[in-house]
């Protein structure tokens, strides 16, 4: 019998099998997939993300990043990152191929197969015909075990959606871009020296081309071809009842998700998945529940304040000036997503 069962291979997945490895646990992960697995994301890691992945010894590379601009036609605000720290913009299959090595490296056993049904005894509990002292779910937005435990509460109507697709053309900023417009968002992520990503979000469902005319001024930078083939995922929220449930723990989106406004997926994937294993270690896995709270308040508050001013168009369309208005206050914010 293992320690530690992970449902998921993702980046939240593999970050807690890696704690888990790094803690003298042994742990296996189960995914359907073969790595390296893409998602529809921005594809950008804020600063304490990039340090989080390196305390696990997890060493990536990508663009680097030096903080967060805002962009509404010609009316712009930017703010760097504190402290001289940099971000990345780092393509989602080089982060999952860098994460899967580590985690080969400490010994984790990667299981091809899907979780299915999850038995649990006094001290136990059994998935994919493997028993394990606790099981991590970590099975994505819409994750199976997470709906087969009971743990999801009904969508909310009118939610939103992401669509991202890559563009080969040298990027024109060191910053994440966000291109604002009464619709929704843009996202432009620096990859490489010939690539950038850009990921729309918005509660229409449409076509990624007409949602990229809403945004002239970033259309009007993009002038070289598209590189990768469109990738959608949503809708994006998702509420939780729990976060725990007898000898299951979920981390990662699978625990819970509000919206991708702020950019902080994978800092707050691996941050759970380190308080997850830390209170398993610890014999204390009602604790998780506590601390999932804690690690992921600033990001709910943040996230929820910007999406309620986001929902009406005449409101969105005052973000952007007033964040170009109050720098301090702007540069405040972004900070506090470091």
């Amino acid at each position: 019998m293992i320690d530690v069962l992970v449902a998921g291979g993702g980046p939240a997945g593999l970050a807690a099998a890696i704690h888990a490895a790094l803690a003298g646990l042994e742990a296996a992960v189960v995914e359907p997939r073969t790595t390296p697995v893409d998602k529809a994301c921005g594809e950008g890691v804020m600063p304490g993300g990039v340090a989080a992945l390196r305390a696990l010894g997890v060493e990536v590379t990508g663009r680097e990043l030096r903080g967060i601009r805002y962009v509404d036609g010609t009316t712009r605000a930017e703010a760097s990152f504190r402290g001289g720290h940099s971000g990345l913009g780092i393509r989602r299959t080089t982060l999952h191929s860098a994460l899967h090595q580590r985690a080969l490296d400490l010994g984790v056993q990667i299981l091809p197969g899907k979780v299915g049904e999850v038995r649990q005894s006094a001290d136990t509990v059994t998935a994919a015909g493997t028993t394990a002292r606790w099981l991590i779910a970590a099975d994505g937005l819409h994750s199976p075990v997470r709906r087969g435990l009971g743990l999801e509460l009904p969508a909310r109507p009118h939610g939103r959606y992401g669509l991202r697709r890559h563009y080969r053309v040298e990027p024109w900023t060191d910053y994440v871009e966000v291109h604002w417009s009464r619709h929704g968002e843009a996202y432009v992520t620096p990859i490489g020296h010939d690539l950038v990503g850009v990921a729309v979000l918005s509660r229409s469902r449409r076509g990624y081309d007409a949602h990229l005319a809403d945004f002239p001024t970033l259309t009007a930078s993009l002038r070289g071809p598209a590189a990768t083939e469109v990738r959608g995922a949503g809708p994006l929220r998702q509420r939780v009842r729990h976060r725990t449930a007898g000898r299951v723990l979920l981390v990662g989106d699978a625990a819970g998700y509000l919206d991708a406004l702020t950019g902080e997926g994978i800092a707050l994937a691996v941050a759970t998945a380190g308080a997850a294993i830390r209170c398993l270690a610890a014999g204390q896995p009602a604790a998780y529940e506590r601390a999932w709270t804690r690690l992921t308040r600033r990001h709910r508050l943040l996230t929820g304040a910007l999406l309620a001013a986001s929902r009406r168009p005449g409101t969105a369309r005052l973000i952007v000036p007033a964040a170009s208005r109050m720098p301090p206050v702007f540069s405040a914010a972004v900070r506090a997503l470091q």
